[in-house]
């Protein structure tokens, strides 16, 4: 593997790592909104499970489109650009406050 590949599997893998990360702190976002209960709690158990759902599905869309990346490398590299990108949505609305009356 030349130092170039090296470099970018290398990068690949601290994006991953990144990924855990910030996963893990919208994970404890999430928690703590569903475990205050009411209405923001409910609709966020149930946005959840269709923002999952929605990601999965756009993800296998790329990839059966061939826009995901045509080598190992590059569809890594899409599938963690995607996550991070759903990801990083998720944590900037969960870290807002929650107006109760809005939903």
């Amino acid at each position: 593997m030349s130092s170039k590949a090296y470099a970018a599997w290398m990068t690949a893998g601290f994006d991953l790592w990144m990924l855990g990360a910030e996963a893990g702190s919208v994970m404890m976002l999430r928690t703590a909104r569903i475990a205050a209960g009411g209405s923001a709690g409910a609709a966020e158990a149930e946005l959840m499970v269709t923002e999952k759902i929605r990601a999965a599905i756009e993800l296998q869309t790329r990839l059966m489109s061939g826009t995901l990346g045509v080598t190992a490398l590059g569809a890594t590299q899409g599938t963690l650009k995607h996550y991070r990108r759903k990801v990083a949505a998720n944590n900037r609305r969960l870290s807002r406050p929650v107006d109760d009356r809005r939903t």
